[in-house]
């Protein structure tokens, strides 16, 4: 691609208009390249871009033969610059990319507009199908809130076992998220170990965890986990759409973090994310317990729940002891992959959708 200097360059996706400009180029992220075919048997590719501002979609098509080439040997993920005719389709933009290729070091762009502040603590980490899990504690002293406020949380934990921080636990309005462990559901002949991102209590000392914890903020653990669903090609979880990624959603959402994937609007769909305990049960409570534990269990694989358990997050994080939740975690992401292999070979590759 020539220098911008002929073209007229977008800071930002979200500021590309139809009809301004006949040719107009921009920096984005690669999110998604899917090949095609019309009825009529012409090769196409659709495309999705991001940066922080904004995600957009895009078709190359047969007539620029360079670009379509050059869009298959991009990794999803990659920085890439793009020359492209805005167009209006069914009431919506989708660029007409006529040139694509991975941005150089001197074409000046900015990866945290790319990429979002944070993005450099994972550079180093792509995975093709991503396993992740969470893990939370409370984050609120009642004592300082408004009492209406306390009064809710009361209430509600009054429908249950009448404990306070176990509601706060699970919500993401009161509590906040410790740690998100994530790794390679495909890596079957080099399994690798969990990654985990981690939060520390304030009283524990970072620089002596193991390197496969990674210590960072909360804002930042929600950037990079969004950053990185970003450039897999699909996330899987157990019970991701009933509980880990609406807390993950509402907590960026306090943050002011921009949620950059959709992984909640099409809850029993496939791609991208792929909540096992949906494909399993399709949202059914008549078929008896179907907790992660039970479902390792009735397969065969080693449990993730041993001496630690939930209910025992809390407590171990206020005693400052980040590693040993980080070691629980991991686990839980070991069985859910073990768990989606299984669903995998046996299930999914007999389903249309798949």
């Amino acid at each position: 691609m020539t220098a911008t200097a002929s073209h007229h360059l977008v800071p930002r996706l979200a500021d590309i208009r139809v009809g301004e400009h006949d040719l107009v180029a921009a920096f984005a992220c690669l999110q998604s390249c899917t090949e095609g075919r019309t009825k009529e048997g012409r090769t196409f590719m659709d495309v999705k871009l991001s940066d922080v501002s904004g995600v957009v979609g895009g078709k190359i098509w047969a007539d620029t033969p360079s670009a379509l080439s050059a869009a298959r040997d991009i990794g999803l993920g990659a920085a890439v610059k793009i020359l492209f005719e805005p167009r209006a389709y069914r009431g919506a933009l989708q660029l007409r990319i006529v040139r694509i290729r991975i941005v150089s070091a001197g074409d000046g762009h900015s990866e945290d507009a790319l990429f979002g502040a944070g993005h450099r603590l994972i550079a180093d980490l792509n995975f093709r199908t991503m396993v992740f899990d969470i893990e939370t504690v409370p984050n609120t002293d009642l004592r300082k809130v408004p009492s209406t406020i306390a009064q809710a949380v009361a209430k509600h934990a009054q429908r249950g076992d009448g404990d306070d921080a176990k509601i706060m636990s699970l919500s993401p309005l009161f509590g906040k998220v410790v740690s998100i462990a994530m790794g390679e559901g495909e890596a079957i002949d080099d399994p690798q170990l969990p990654t985990v991102l981690a939060v520390p209590p304030e009283n524990s000392d970072p620089t002596t965890l193991p390197e496969w914890i990674r210590p960072m903020s909360e804002p930042d653990l929600l950037r990079c986990f969004w950053t990185l669903c970003e450039r897999t090609e699909l996330v899987v979880s157990f019970n991701g759409y009933g509980f880990d990624v609406p807390f993950l959603a509402t907590r960026s959402l306090v943050h002011g973090i921009s949620v950059r994937v959709d992984l909640l609007s099409r809850p029993f769909a496939l791609r991208p994310h792929l909540d096992l305990y949906r494909v399993l049960t399709q949202g059914s409570r008549g078929l008896g317990p179907a907790s992660l534990d039970v479902y390792c269990w009735a397969l065969g694989f080693t449990s993730p729940k041993g001496e630690m358990d939930g209910s025992m997050v809390a407590p171990t994080y206020a005693r400052g002891d980040i590693e040993t939740i980080c070691e629980y975690n991991a686990g839980d992401v070991a069985a859910t992959t073990a768990v989606y292999r299984h669903v995998r070979e046996h299930l999914l590759q007999f389903r249309h959708d798949w």
